[in-house]
């Protein structure tokens, strides 16, 4: 459910049945997204760990959500060295290219008739 107009809202929703009001400046849906995706966590933990103490199944939970956060992050990291070598490789390699189709001949003492 969302309340309130222009940028700032205020979104209901419910995590491992408990409701919350969320303000917003941004989307809704998005907010009510990641409420789902904090829910079906906490239940999949619930279910696994068969504990009933909502605050242990949250942290746990947080845990996990933090284990994929940093395991994206450190893929993320790992792409950029990967796309930065590349480049490099790419760059110097036109750099070649370019030296020997296109400058050089420019450049090129020209014979005097």
């Amino acid at each position: 459910m969302v309340e309130g107009e222009g940028g700032n809202r205020s979104v209901r929703v419910e995590i491992y049945g408990q409701p919350y009001s969320i303000r917003t400046e941004g989307q809704s849906e998005h907010i009510l997204a990641l409420a789902e995706m904090v829910d079906r966590r906490m239940a999949e933990i619930a279910r696994q760990t068969l504990t009933v103490d909502s605050l242990k199944v949250a942290i746990l939970a947080a845990l996990h959500i933090a284990e994929e956060l940093h395991n994206t992050q450190q893929r993320l990291e790992e792409f950029d060295r990967d796309i930065a070598e590349r480049s490099s490789r790419v760059t110097a390699e036109l750099e070649v290219f370019l030296k020997r189709h296109i400058l050089e001949p420019v450049e090129a003492p020209r014979e005097e008739s």
